[in-house]
């Protein structure tokens, strides 16, 4: 029998805690110097809370795990609403002077020229930025926001309910009388991307576009991803301004739905991320910019259909090449003047 005496547990103690410490350390992510300054930091803080408009649920709380993922300590709170939802919230904690969010993303750009006149913006700009695609970096001059998302949307139909050679190819092709009652889109009251999307609809063809629409009784839902869920039921033919992404992963999940790539063009929305003044975790949110454009980030949205903003990182299987699409796309300045605009005409023309 061998006798363990008390130096020997004591030894036996610091070894099993210098064990478990090299493990910790082995297992600490390899983070180049701006991301591990910015990561001890946000340690300290211990979480983040991001108001997430631009990605579906699913995809944002992938992106959150990915994040908690790569830098263990710091959590990774989704708050996952349509863009002029999420707005709306954090209009809301800003007149109550509430400080709860961390990062405010949405597919709405003129909502960050508000916030930015309104002095409401934490300067920052992240270095990961600087491996991005070149085409989409439209970043604030003056760094008060950073772009974190492209965003295609185009139309798709259910192939069980129509053939290909029957399906709309452009968007006037939606007006035709012979598509009532089998139409599906979001609303811009609610959701950024249709917000934009009217924009470029009026700026192409007029309002008179969306009066003629009407006439369709198109079924009206909240966000852009609606109309899928819509098709996958069978319970609409052809949905209008819809995700990609969504649409696609949807296809992969067995779905009856194929894309349209309309032949005037794919609206774009190229859409960024900001960090609020009265950040809680100011640190943090600093880190998931970082984030938002790393390969990582890129990576883990591709899973899901969504564009990577890297060259890095290839399109999902399946995609369209971006130089083989004509992408449409409202200048900053044309959406937030145009979306309050075509908001309320919206509630006029659909009575919604």
């Amino acid at each position: 029998m061998h006798r363990i005496t008390r130096r020997g547990v004591f030894a036996i103690g610091a070894g099993a805690a210098a064990l478990a410490a090299s493990r910790r350390a082995a297992a600490q992510p390899q983070l180049p110097p701006h991301e591990r300054e910015l990561y001890e930091a946000a340690k300290r803080e211990g979480e983040i809370t991001w108001y997430s408009g631009q990605y579906s649920a699913e995809t944002s709380e992938a992106v959150g795990r990915a994040f908690s993922e790569r830098y263990p300590g710091v959590r990774c709170n989704v708050v996952r609403s349509t863009s002029q939802v999420a707005f709306q919230r954090l209009s809301q904690d800003i007149r109550a002077g509430v400080a709860q969010c961390d990062v405010f993303s949405s597919t709405n750009s003129g909502h960050f020229t508000q916030l930015k006149r309104e002095n409401r913006l934490l300067q920052f700009r992240p270095r990961n930025a600087d491996e991005m695609l070149r085409s989409i970096r439209i970043a604030d001059p003056d760094n008060y926001f950073q772009t974190t998302f492209l965003g295609l949307y185009l139309m798709a139909y259910n192939t069980r309910k129509v053939s290909e050679a029957e399906a709309p190819k452009g968007w006037t092709d939606v007006l035709d009388p012979k598509w009532r009652d089998q139409l599906a889109v979001g609303h811009p009251g609610f959701s950024g991307a249709i917000g934009v999307w009217a924009v470029q609809m009026r700026k192409m063809y007029t309002w008179d576009y969306f009066r003629r629409l009407e006439r369709n009784r198109p079924q009206i839902g909240r966000s852009s991803q609606d109309p899928v869920t819509l098709l996958n039921a069978g319970e609409r033919s052809v949905g209008i301004c819809v995700p990609i992404g969504t649409t696609m992963y949807s296809i992969s999940r067995g779905n009856p739905l194929r894309v349209i790539y309309p032949t005037e063009g794919v609206l774009a929305t190229i859409a960024p991320s900001g960090i609020p003044r009265n950040a809680p975790h100011p640190n943090a949110a600093k880190l998931f910019m970082e984030f938002q454009a790393s390969k990582t980030m890129s990576e883990v949205i591709k899973r899901f259909y969504a564009e990577p903003l890297r060259s890095d990182v290839p399109q999902a299987e399946g995609a369209r090449p971006l130089d083989q699409i004509t992408l449409l796309a409202p200048s900053i300045e044309e959406q937030e003047k145009g979306v309050p605009e075509v908001r309320e005409a919206w509630r006029d023309t659909f009575g919604v």
